[in-house]
């Protein structure tokens, strides 16, 4: 208890305590007052200068009165100011820190801001994710933080990741817009952290760590093509890619990967619910084991759920001819979208798959698995696939492709798959989509120019790359989507 404890108003029970000596003094004042007033009365009664005594009295009077305002806003029982609340949490937080054994902050920990991050948000701030090491010894972790906040810097959140010599401190960090990533680096540096690592955050970077994993769980439980955007979220910029077990990469020892995983600085391989293998690179900073761990665990509960899709669908209704439902496929419409590709013209699966056509069925067991994307097919009443729209994971970009039946080209088919598709790219959180086709696929161009988003156009050799810019208004919300059951 502090010595200024005597200033505040102490309450038991919800009521305040009062002190008999208090209760004393007020009362022997009242018989001050009365004693004196009745030496007032009988002199103003009984003397020749009653009046001016009187005026005295009054005086007197109010001089008293000033004088007890005063001493009363000099004693008050206010709750003390934010001056005395608002300094000493982040100090505490500090000198309880410090990095590993016996630092008082336990691995994969978050902390909120306190003490002077509200001063912070006065001035224009920018928000930032900051990495470095630290040695692995109490006070290390207090002395980063020490330094941090003499440049008015706010730790919004913080991470550990314990290694076998020191330990990687992840910092979400408000500070002010002066101080540059280099000014950043350089306090940190003269901290002790070092091989420190600096980037821009944003608002999606504020949710807490285990918030965003059981988010991405989630996400991942409900639909398997989720599982390589989960992963990038996860780990940030990264590189993700899916080989199959029989691919040419095997024999180079890159299609195979024990059950347990590899982490090799800063490429994970992880082995593939199917057998194959995940690959995931970060060349501009090294995975760190909580990371691999929290990868693997991922995995292996894509594979504990095996494979599953969502089975929602929308009734199309097209201008000309019966309605189509249009819904998610996968592995196990294999052998209707191999039926589809029979009744395609050569030209058609020429305009699609870019090579031989004899090869075009063999493109179809990659394109349906959810490891490698997403596939919406256009089907009739009787179960038939007329369209085929593909969403593809490609390293970190995402690749569209459309293949309509001739029989039903030009019935707004293709339309409505791109624009569905284009809405699943802008719910994962991708920047863009390309589109590569022939110069002469006039439908592909049509289809890709009526998503109404910026456009690019690349031309080689007769192969045109239609990239479209996703950070603009959702297409979601221009193509309709029919009923949906």
């Amino acid at each position: 208890m502090s010595a200024d404890m005597s200033d505040v108003t102490r309450k038991r029970h919800g009521r305040p305590v009062h002190h008999w000596r208090r209760d004393v003094v007020e009362l022997a004042a009242l018989f001050t007052a009365v004693a004196a007033a009745d030496a007032v009365a009988n002199l103003v009664g009984h003397g020749p200068d009653g009046p001016e005594l009187l005026l005295l009295s009054a005086v007197i009077l109010l001089a008293t009165v000033g004088f007890h305002t005063w001493w009363a806003r000099r004693h008050t029982h206010a709750p003390p100011g934010t001056a005395d609340t608002g300094t000493g949490t982040r100090s505490a937080h500090a000198e309880a820190g410090g990095s590993g054994p016996g630092s008082g902050v336990p691995p994969e920990t978050s902390t909120a801001p306190s003490g002077d991050g509200a001063g912070a948000h006065a001035e224009s701030t920018t928000l930032w994710r900051l990495r470095t090491t630290v040695r692995d010894t109490p006070g290390s972790l207090a002395a980063l933080c020490t330094a941090l906040a003499h440049d008015r810097v706010d730790i919004l959140s913080l991470q550990t990741h314990p290694l076998a010599e020191g330990t990687i401190d992840e910092f979400l960090l408000r500070a002010p817009t002066a101080l540059s990533a280099a000014d950043l680096t350089r306090t940190v540096a003269r901290a002790g952290g070092s091989g420190t690592w600096i980037e821009r955050a944003d608002a999606h970077d504020l949710v807490d760590a285990p918030t965003r994993i059981l988010g991405l769980a989630t996400r991942t439980a409900l639909d398997a093509a989720e599982l390589p955007l989960a992963l990038r979220q996860l780990l940030g910029r990264c590189t993700i890619r899916s080989l199959p077990a029989a691919s040419v990469g095997e024999r180079a020892g890159e299609g195979t990967a024990p059950v347990e995983g590899v982490l090799e600085g800063t490429v994970l391989r992880l082995r593939a619910p199917e057998g194959g293998v995940i690959t995931v690179e970060r060349p501009h900073l090294p995975f760190t084991p909580t990371e691999f761990a929290r990868a693997r665990a991922l995995v292996e509960l894509d594979t504990r759920l095996g494979p599953r899709i969502p089975r929602e669908q929308d009734v199309l209704t097209l201008p000309e001819g019966p309605d189509i439902t249009v819904r998610r496929a996968d592995a196990g419409d294999l052998k209707a979208a191999k039926t589809m590709h029979e009744r395609c013209s050569k030209r058609t699966l020429g305009m699609r798959y870019h090579g031989p056509v004899n090869d075009a069925d063999r493109y179809l067991n990659h394109l349906l698995s959810p490891r490698f994307g997403r596939t919406l097919a256009a089907r009739t009443a009787s179960g038939r696939i007329v369209g085929l729209g593909h969403l593809l994971w490609d390293g970190d970009e995402t690749e569209i492709a459309l293949l309509v039946e001739d029989e039903w080209q030009r019935r707004g088919i293709g339309g409505e798959l791109l624009g569905r598709l284009v809405s699943m790219a802008i719910d994962a959180g991708c920047e863009s989509v390309y589109a590569v086709t022939q110069s002469s696929n006039t439908g592909m161009v049509a289809a890709m120019r009526g998503l109404n988003l910026p456009l690019d156009f690349q031309i080689e050799e007769g192969t045109l790359v239609i990239t479209a810019r996703l950070d603009t208004t959702p297409v979601s919300s221009q193509v309709p989507y029919g009923s949906r059951r």
